[in-house]
């Protein structure tokens, strides 16, 4: 075999396989799995200490011994509307740029969050996409701050039970904050000052007047609480479920499943990190103060045959003494990944490594930066898909020396067939004088045999890190290119075998083989005709559906990285034919693809 056609043959069969088990194990279903249906009411809530308090949860697993036991559930109906739900409480609005909803003054909760900036599907007029939703409600999911006492002392403590009174008028909005007061009746006043910018970051500072003759000691809390598993993508590297950082501890990573399965997960004196739930998109997080040691727990348990998740922390006591005041201090994240808002949010305020809050994957330090790339070429453009365009030249002109090698070895070993030919026909009889023979020729012409492959192999990191890009990055969702391409996230949305919507009838998805799909199996055939077909019979009907394979892998790819991997052929077919014409080799092009005749061997520069 033609050792040009031998490594391109490896290369491709390498993409293939790698492709095949993306497909295999990685890639996501399109039907996704079913909501399940929410259960009942309160969510685990702070319990009666002992010596070692803790936030509990209702019907959750047991507690160690030492920490604290749960009360009950705040009552409430099962599966009701979300409207009567929020009804159920009087409310302070929130009201932001990017966010409205409201915060419950029955146990000053954060239950009530949609996202003004983002809808559930392209359509413009399609709803809004809710965040967090109360007790009682379908899809419980909300956030709480509060305080449980050391043991030593019986205290009455605020719960979810407890109704607190607005202190401050209006809605909470960026530069307004507001104050929430209860009173126990027994000497102490608790506070609760909510603030928030202009993104997705509240800040929730907790104050206690001691009017008694005692001093007393608390433990500030705060927990994210989720009822029911919410819908996911089913995709291995994407994490989907509860998410933090432990301080030394690092990134954890729970899945919805494994939480309920292993129960609850605990670290003690942690200093530094967050912990809370992510989606793909969304997420909130628990922030405690950075400075202060802590103890962090993941937790997921069955209640009623309905599943419970909750991340929650304690942090360090706070002496209130007599006649004195006690405060404590953390953050609340509550919104959409974006790249530039959860950057900023870690700088501003020392988050340890908040940025993993969004899952850039094993390969980070190639799909950040990606990542950045297209965003900053979006901003001049205008448009994403122009973006990966952009970066796409920009890549081949960083790879270029290597392929410009690449192809310059593949330009000499084809000018040099006739050679190898003869040296096969020559030592026929003899394969290791034969090798030895072409090694000789190899040496002699300073060309390497094996870097015809490195132009297919050099891709597929990049198209790994792009594909990550288009995934997990909410900045690509729901980005338009041009014509029917409404979402370069989404595969192409168009198909042959309806002749593009002309026909009235859906395709089963193994048959959704859109217009920029079959653009780039034709892209791909065309570069692989650059170099006549292997003589071996079988090696060439490889080649020949190897076009047609790549274009149904890839038709279930967002669009996004199908048209980057068509316009990386295009630029690859030019940059091939330049260099073959610059090292003197014929394109013959035509005649490989059997629109023109062959003229006979192509010239050689070298004599025997």
């Amino acid at each position: 075999m033609d050792e040009n056609n031998r490594n391109l043959l490896l290369a491709v069969v390498l993409s293939i396989a790698v492709l095949l088990m993306w497909q295999a194990f990685l890639a996501p279903e399109r039907v996704q799995q079913p909501q399940q249906q929410q259960q009942t009411g309160g969510a685990p809530q702070p319990g009666a200490p002992s010596t070692a308090p803790r936030p509990g949860g209702v019907g959750g697993p047991p507690q160690p011994p030492g920490q604290a036991t749960a009360p009950s559930s705040v009552p409430a109906v099962s599966g009701a509307s979300r409207k009567s739900a929020l009804a159920a409480s009087k409310r302070v609005k929130i009201e932001t740029p990017k966010l409205e909803g409201s915060i419950a003054l029955t146990g000053a909760r954060v239950d009530d969050l949609i996202l003004t900036k983002y809808r559930e599907t392209v359509d413009p007029n399609s709803p809004n996409v809710t965040l967090f939703s109360p007790s009682g409600s379908q899809h419980p999911y909300y956030a709480e701050h509060g305080w449980v006492g050391d043991g030593t002392a019986k205290l009455k403590l605020p719960d979810s039970r407890t109704e607190w009174t607005a202190v401050s008028s209006g809605a909470l909005k960026p530069g307004s904050p507001v104050t929430l007061e209860w009173d126990n009746g027994e000497g102490l006043t608790f506070r609760r000052t909510i603030s928030i910018d202009d993104s997705y970051l509240f800040n929730v500072r907790q104050e206690v007047e001691n009017k008694t003759d005692n001093a007393i000691t608390l433990y500030p809390y705060a927990l994210i609480s989720r009822h029911g598993e919410p819908e996911t993508q089913g995709f291995f590297i994407l994490h989907e479920g509860l998410i933090g950082v432990s301080g030394e501890e690092g990134l954890k990573e729970i899945d919805y499943d494994d939480a309920v399965e292993d129960k609850s997960t605990t670290f003690e004196n942690v200093k530094g990190g967050w912990l809370g739930i992510t989606d793909k998109y969304w997420a909130s997080a628990v922030i405690p103060n950075q400075k202060i040691p802590y103890q962090a727990k993941y937790s997921g348990w069955v209640v009623n045959g309905k599943n419970h998740y909750q991340t929650d922390y304690l942090s360090s006591a706070v002496q209130i003494p007599a006649g004195g005041k006690g405060s404590t201090e953390a953050l609340l994240f509550a919104g959409a990944k974006e790249v530039d808002v959860v950057d900023d949010e870690a700088s501003k305020y020392n988050i340890d490594r908040f940025d993993l809050l969004i899952d850039w994957g094993w390969f980070y330090f190639l799909t950040k930066p990606l990542f950045f790339a297209i965003d900053y070429f979006n901003k001049l453009v205008g448009n994403f898909g122009l973006s990966i365009l952009i970066v796409t030249v920009l890549i081949k002109l960083v790879m270029f020396p290597l392929a410009n090698k690449s192809y310059a070895s593949m330009s000499k070993m084809k000018k040099l067939q006739p050679e190898m030919i003869k040296i096969r026909e020559r030592y026929a009889d003899d394969k290791m004088r034969q090798q030895q023979a072409l090694m000789d020729l190899y040496k002699e012409e300073k060309v390497n045999p094996a870097s015809g492959c490195l132009p297919i192999l050099i891709q597929i990191p990049v198209f790994f890190a792009l594909y990550k890009v288009l995934f997990v990055t909410i900045e690509m969702r729901h980005a338009p290119f041009y014509g029917w391409i409404k979402d370069l996230s989404a595969p192409d949305p168009t198909t042959i075998f309806n002749l593009f919507g002309l026909i009235p009838w859906d395709p089963p998805n193994i048959l959704m083989i859109g217009i920029w799909p079959l653009i780039m199996g034709f892209t791909m055939f065309v570069q692989m005709r650059l170099n006549p077909a292997p003589p071996d019979p079988v090696q060439a009907k490889v080649f020949a559906w190897m076009p047609v394979i790549f274009t149904f892998l890839l038709a279930p790819f967002p669009a996004g990285l199908v048209i980057y991997w068509a316009w990386n052929n295009l630029l690859s077919i030019l940059q091939q034919a330049f260099i073959m014409r610059r090292h003197g080799v014929e394109i013959t092009l035509f005649e490989n693809i059997g629109l023109k005749k062959k003229t006979g061997a192509t010239k050689m520069t070298k004599t025997e």
